[in-house]
């Protein structure tokens, strides 16, 4: 099955070699764990959960809507956090952007993410099949 890296001039990309932020295969959008850093990789966006969600899932409709598709779409997400107890602030960001029938989620506190200062990785999966 053929595969088409998905890009939008907002949301950066990872230098070559390490990895894409979204891939199209078939009738499916992946998304990689997306994370609040600003688009020249120097500082987290967001001083907290909130925020941090907030820039998150803004990335995350940028990457699905340069596929073609919506929010309504995303079937699933998968949310890191360093802390459990703040999940509450990722679920009020998350109702900013999903309506109706939310998408299937995971959420998994973590140890640590990729530096100190990110609080929050949010990953996902969208249908691009017929609606």
């Amino acid at each position: 099955m053929p595969k088409t890296r998905i890009t939008h001039p907002a949301v950066g990309e990872a230098p070559p070699g390490r990895w894409s932020n979204a891939i199209k295969a078939g009738d499916f959008l992946f998304i990689s764990g997306q994370v609040s850093r600003s688009l020249d990789g120097s500082v987290i966006e967001g001083q907290d959960e909130y925020a941090q969600s907030m820039v998150i899932f803004t990335r995350i409709k940028h990457l699905v809507e340069a596929a073609g598709a919506t929010l309504d779409d995303v079937v699933k997400v998968t949310i890191y956090v360093v802390n459990i107890k703040k999940n509450t602030e990722v679920w009020r960001a998350r109702q900013q952007f999903f309506t109706g029938d939310f998408p299937a989620s995971t959420l998994v506190q973590v140890a640590a993410l990729g530096s100190p200062e990110v609080l929050v990785e949010i990953e996902a999966v969208a249908h691009l099949g017929e609606k």
